[in-house]
């Protein structure tokens, strides 16, 4: 199951970039089955070091500006709106405890990470600039 929500996440995300102060692409990411993940899991996981600073944030307030539909949205930024909220879609409807971890300030590393129903973790990384 885990190939199958990396496939459909690497489909979904493809071309896609995150707006921040920089545009970054989505990585998809797996793990084996971990237990539950824990902000200090997630550190060792993704090799940051254990006194890095990491925030939960929900998926919604995560996708909230890139998944809305603006009136003076023009037909491009209409079709990238809709490509995010198909992405956030097939997040949550194939992985349970969905989390958003931002790692770091400034610099920030983004893990969208749930459990697969094989136990496995999968999502995708990105980055963000926030000065």
């Amino acid at each position: 199951m885990t190939d199958s929500i990396a496939t459909q996440l690497k489909q979904a995300s493809e071309g896609l970039l995150f707006l921040s102060e920089t545009d970054s692409p989505f990585e998809v990411v797996t793990w084996p089955a971990q237990g539950e993940l824990t902000p200090t899991k997630l550190l060792q996981l993704t090799n940051h070091p254990p006194n890095a600073s990491v925030e939960i944030v929900s998926v919604d307030e995560f996708f909230n500006t890139p998944t809305a539909e603006e009136d003076w949205h023009d037909q491009e930024e209409r079709e990238t709106a809709e490509r995010f909220q198909n992405l956030v879609s097939i997040l949550k409807q194939n992985l349970s405890q969905l989390q958003i971890y931002r790692v770091g300030s400034i610099e920030i590393d983004v893990y969208i990470i749930g459990v697969t129903d094989g136990g496995g973790l999968a999502g995708l990384s990105t980055k963000l600039v926030e000065t």
